[in-house]
């Protein structure tokens, strides 16, 4: 395998999550420099020394909610006269 990739997802009780794509590899970690050093130990440990992948993609996943109207009190489309 050439290249593994990891969804990281910061976690609701703080820190992050990284799940594997493709592998059965899950870990987490308070900092992002935590999250590195246990992504490369949790691979090395999941891969024989010959199949470790070459490249480790982190990609990051963050979610935002936003809502469908603008209610800007500005916006005459809601009243307001600005």
């Amino acid at each position: 395998m050439e290249e593994l990739i990891f969804v990281v997802e910061e976690a609701l009780e703080g820190g992050y999550t990284a799940r594997a794509l493709g592998a059965s590899i899950f870990t987490e970690a308070a900092t992002i420099v935590e999250l590195h050093d246990e992504v490369r130990d949790a691979v090395r440990c999941h891969f024989d020394d010959d199949k470790v992948p070459k490249i480790i993609r982190l990609h990051f996943v963050h979610d935002e909610v936003i809502s469908a109207w603008n209610f800007s009190t500005t916006d005459p489309r809601h009243g307001a006269t600005g």
